[in-house]
Formats: C-alpha cells, structure tokens, sequence
C-alpha cells in the first residue's frame, strides 16, 4: 500500500506528540476487538479539542457472574434443597456488586492522576464510578488519543479511541472505561423516520365464519377458540366469582402496539360473557406509553395477548408493561432498535446502572434517551427506574434476530433475564415466525445469514437460557383438539414455529441431555458448525453447541380475534406464548393458596419431567431454502418438548416445595 509523503509526515508528528505508554501499563481494550466499531460503519474523523468536557464512566467488575448460572440452578432445580427459596432484590444486587476491594483500588488511581474524591458518583448498586474531565484530562488518565466517530449511514458522532491504557493492577478491577473504544454520544444529523425491527406482528386473515356455538368443538381445526384451548390442555375455565391472590396478576409486555377496550369488550361478549364488560390490565406505563386506544388505532398483537390471556386466567388479573413513548415506540428514531432495557429499568432499579460485559445502563445509540428532547409530545420525566415490581409471571411476545443487536448487549440483558429467575419470576417468550430463517429483508432477502444468505438466524431474546422459549403448534385441517397437534406451518404466509440453535450462548446444563439425545436419535443431516463461528466453516447451517431453542410450545394459529373492531384470525408464537405463561400462572395460583410461592425459572423442572407435556412429533420449520427442522420423538428445536398437559404439570409443580 501506498502512503503519500504529507501523510506519514502527520502520522510521525501525531506519535512524536504521544506520551509514552509508562511499563506500568497495559492496553485494557482496542478497536479491532470491539463489537460495535467495525471499518464498515464507523470512520474516524478530527481529533477532539483538548477542553471537550467528556462524560467518563468506570465499569467495575461485578463480583460472581461466573456463579450466577449455579445459583439459579440451586433455587430452580427440583430436586435442589433450595428449590423455591427465591432472592430478594437486594440480596441479587449484593452478590454482584464490585467487591471493597475494586472500590478502593480504582477510586485511589482516580484521585491519584487528578480526578478529586468529590467530583467521583458512585452509583447506587455500586457497578460504577461517574465523572466529567476533559479531553485532555482523559487522555493523560488512559494514555490515549480522542478522535470523533461518524457513523457511514445513520450519521451519529461519537467520542471514542483505538485503544487506551491502565495501570496492570487496576484492569483485573475493571470492566470497560467510556469513552473508550465504545463511544458516546456527540450529536447526529437529522434522518428519515424508520420503524424498529420488532417479531410481534401476527399472521391475521380473515375469519371463515363467526362460531354460533363457543363452547362447540366441532370446528377448531378452522377457528381456535377459548373453549379450544382449554379443551387441547386440559384446563377449565376458573370460577368466575372465585377469591384470588392480589399478588399474582399475569405480566404482559407491549412495545409499539397497544389494546383497544372496544375490542376485548366484543371478544368478552361473544366468547366469555362470564368476563364483565370493561375488565382491563393493570397499567404499568414506562416512560411516557400510553394505553389503551381507540378502535382503530388497535394493536393486533396486543388484543391478540389479553384475549388469550383471559379466558384462561380470570378471575386473575393481567397486568401491562406498556413501554416507551410514541415517538420511540413508533420507531421515529430508526438509530434505536434495542429492545427491554427501559423494560428492566422499570421493574429493576439496580438495572438502571447495572455494568457487564462492557455496558452500563441504556445504550447511547440503541435504546430510548430520556428526556425526549426530539419531539414536542416526548415523555419529558426521568428514566424511570425501578418504579413496578415484576409479576410472577410474564409473557413477552416480541423479539429480534442475535444478528440485530451487539453481542454485549444481548449477554447483558441475559444476566438480567437470570437475576429475574432468581427472584422467583417466570418468562416466557414466543420463539418467532420465521421458522429457521429471519425477517425477510433483514439482513438478506431472506433473512438468513452467511455470505450466501444459507445460513439458520437464531431468534433474541430467545437464544439467553435463563427464560422458556414457546413455540407454535396448530390443529390441522380435518383434526380434533382430542388429536395429537402438528408443528405450526402455513406456507401461504411463510409462517413456521421459530426454532435453531444460538449463535451466541452456549447450550445450558439443564438442556444438554435433551439436546444430545436429539442429535444422535434424529440427527438433521445438515452441515453444521461450532462456536458460532459460521463464516469460517465451509457452508455449516447451525451452530451445533448452541442453545438450542424452542423449549415447549403451544397452540399458534387461527385464533378467533377481535382487532379494530373487526372478527378476523390471528395466528404466532406471539399467541403460544401467552397461553403457556397463562397455565404457568394459574399453577402459581394455586400454590399461593396451600401457602407456596412462585415458580421462577421453569426449564430445569420441564427438561427433567418432560412427562407432563405432549410430545409433538409431525411437522417442520422451513426457511433458509431448507425444509428446516422436523418435530421429532423427544425435544426439538421446532416444538421443544411439546405443549402442555395441564393436569399433570399441576400434579407435579403442587408437589414442589
């Protein structure tokens, strides 16, 4: 390559003008091993002024991440003496917060190299020290130069350096330092509106006919009504006017689609009527949302969620984790496709300033900034942190694909996805409509990954293996609810049950037998690799050590549904999802009643009984070209280890501690 004189006369001036790196230290992070800068995205622009104040933040390292996975185990596992004993909060941040040790080590080099005792914050959960320095100041504390970023297509400038430095005893003490090779924020220049590439959506058509009789199941292979799916696992419908627990309403997430109460009035009114008109969820409302809507402003995928919900939980309450103001949730700011962080923020406090993995707090560029400065009608309050408790239960109809979003990001809502179970909270999330594929047009026009567009897109958040994934299963033409169902599959839509294996996280203990036996009794027969690495391989599919998702699964098609004031069908895992979360939260119930508590994290019992659930072994999840996965003998990644008996899973979590 060729280099012109005036050039290497700059570059010579820039490293005689360089202080030299003291022996002391060592290079703690580089831009050629960070995930968010790649040459592609980001280019280096002017040197910052040396009096550009920068907000520094230290992460510290937490104490006992490594431990996190086994403690969990300890109060999931049934056959743990301390399944049941869930944490509190407070005793979740205390066992990974730094250690005295970190505190005292990096605040001394801090006030040692010029930045005072009082100028340091300290945030409440203790994961990280704050302050504002100079450039230049920053700089002389890292050894190190500040340049501005530009983002190649969203036009975002950030602060950030190739590398920066710290002394050897204080790196084994610290996480990341920003700005570092991760960036912050300077400005950005106006962009086009975009919307956020969000799975929720469901598959709608429309309604063959409006059921005369709904308690009749004569025609459920054409309309899946409540009296279908409580039919399918078992399941009768609570007493109406029964006590239940105030402290046990079923937790349901929203984020850019919203409830009418026009339509679950009319879905109450034709298939419920022992559910009173105006009966609504709880309003958990997160930084500025708003809920419910009018008629025609009606979400499918909410109304989808509640009317689902109800039939099978009243006189249960439901509650609404609304999230995001209208600006955000409608995808105004096409730089913010993260998904869940002002979601933790609300139901955890600690989250809001929680470090791991080299991210603290909300990202800069991904998630919802608070304040909203960018529109008149933003929410104009605080990030709210910490202001709802977590539901027993929660169900989660939304999602991306790993492709989507940092790897960082991903690890670091998992560990909050753990801490949640360790609290004694149960997640479930609908695995996807893709089948083995993507979204099409992300990424490729497939949605599959690989330089040929070949390769399997695993799902987010459904990939972290501290939550149970539900995939999607349908009653096929000509069959009964008293028949054994198929993996969902409607090639006229390209929808399928969402199933594979991660990219990004390891297959878990609870699931490796599971897994294993999977591979040796119904190997797939596609090429395959490992570590995630899939464009190094030679045309691999899947990673085969990944997590494989889904875990169960449920009925995810042809729902009857009211949206905008119209009967139509609805079908996705964004349906399963609910249903499953509903069963779980009925069992809840009624261990609350003998004087037990939640059931948390649920997969380890599930993976060790699969008995209580009906093995689905016809069907597949096409994509990517490929026919996919097939559901077979035992679990698969398209149906998990099957739908739920609900009579024996209650036999069996009551006989829980």
């Amino acid at each position: 390559m060729r280099v012109s004189s005036s050039a290497l006369l700059a570059t010579l001036l820039a490293v005689a003008a360089a202080k030299p790196v003291p022996e002391t230290h060592v290079v703690h992070e580089k831009r050629d091993v960070a995930h968010r800068f790649t040459t592609s995205r980001w280019v280096k622009r002017d040197r910052l002024e040396k009096d550009t104040v920068l907000p520094v933040r230290v992460g510290l390292k937490q104490q006992n991440l490594h431990n996190g996975a086994e403690w969990l185990m300890d109060v999931s596992h049934p056959q743990s003496p301390n399944f049941g004993r869930h944490w509190t909060q407070d005793e979740v941040i205390a066992k990974f917060s730094p250690s005295n040790e970190t505190l005292t080590t990096v605040r001394d080099w801090l006030v040692k190299n010029g930045i005072s005792d009082r100028r340091i914050t300290h945030s409440d959960n203790k994961a990280w020290f704050a302050f504002d320095a100079t450039t230049e100041e920053v700089e002389d504390l890292l050894h190190t130069q500040y340049h501005e970023f530009e983002h190649s297509s969203t036009g975002n400038y950030v602060a950030a350096c190739d590398q920066y430095h710290v002394p050897k005893h204080i790196q084994e003490h610290i996480d990341f330092i920003s700005p570092g090779v991760k960036g912050a924020n300077l400005r950005k220049r106006d962009s086009k509106k975009a919307k956020r590439g969000l799975r929720g959506s469901p598959a709608r058509k429309q309604a063959p006919f409006m059921p005369k009789n709904v308690s009749s199941l004569a025609t459920c292979d054409q309309v899946v009504t409540p009296a279908c799916i409580q039919a399918l696992y078992k399941i009768a419908p609570n007493d109406p006017h029964a006590k239940v627990s105030p402290n046990n309403s079923l937790g349901i997430f929203e984020e850019g689609d919203f409830y009418a109460q026009g339509d679950l009035d009319r879905f109450f009114g034709n298939f419920t009527p022992y559910i009173p008109n105006g009966t609504h969820p709880i309003p958990n409302l997160i930084d500025g949302a708003k809920a419910p809507v009018s008629l025609q402003l009606a979400g499918g995928e909410s109304d989808l969620d509640f009317q689902l919900a109800y039939p099978l939980i009243y006189p249960q309450t439901t509650t609404l984790y609304q999230t995001d103001d209208i600006y955000y949730s409608f995808g105004n700011d096409p730089n913010a496709t993260g998904l869940f962080n002002t979601f933790f923020d609300a139901i955890d406090g600690s989250y809001c300033t929680y470090s791991a993995f080299g991210e603290t707090g909300n990202d800069p560029v991904l998630d919802p900034k608070y304040p909203n400065t960018h529109a008149s009608n933003g929410y104009k309050g605080a990030l709210q942190c910490g202001v709802y408790k977590p539901t027993n239960v929660i169900s989660i109809s939304y999602g991306e694909q790993e492709q989507d979003l940092p790897a960082y990001y991903q690890q670091r809502q998992c560990n909050e996805w753990l801490k949640l179970g360790l609290q004694g909270v149960s997640i479930f999330v609908a695995s996807g409509d893709t089948g083995v594929g993507g979204i099409r047009g992300d990424g490729s026009v497939n949605g599959c990954l690989g330089s040929n567009a070949t390769v399997f897109s695993p799902t987010h958040p459904n990939s972290c293996p501290w939550l149970t994934n539900v995939g999607g299963t349908k009653i096929y033409p000509g069959r009964s609810v008293y028949e054994p169902e198929s993996a969902v599959n409607d090639p006229e839509s390209g929808y399928s049950s969402g199933g594979g294996f991660s990219n990004l996280f390891d297959i878990p203990d609870y699931q490796a037998s599971a897994v294993s036996t999977y591979f040796s009794a119904h190997d797939p027969g596609y090429k395959y690799y490992r570590n995630g690495q899939y464009n190094s391989t030679g045309g691999g599919l899947y990673n085969r050590n990944g997590r494989g998702i889904p875990d169960v699964a449920a009925n995810g098609d042809n729902f009857a549904v009211f949206n905008a004031g119209r009967f139509i069908l609805e079908g996705g895992t964004s349906g399963s999802a609910p249903i499953f979360a509903s069963l779980i939260n009925r069992i809840v119930e009624e261990r609350i009643k003998v004087g037990k508590g939640a059931l948390g994290f649920v997969n380890p019992t599930l993976y060790e009984h699969p008995e209580v659930l009906n093995d689905i072994v016809n069907g597949t999840n096409p994509g990517c070209g490929t026919k996919g996965f097939s559901a077979v003998k035992g679990w698969d990644p398209v149906t998990g280890l099957g739908t739920p008996d609900y009579p024996k899973m209650l036999d069996l979590f009551m006989g829980l501690p």
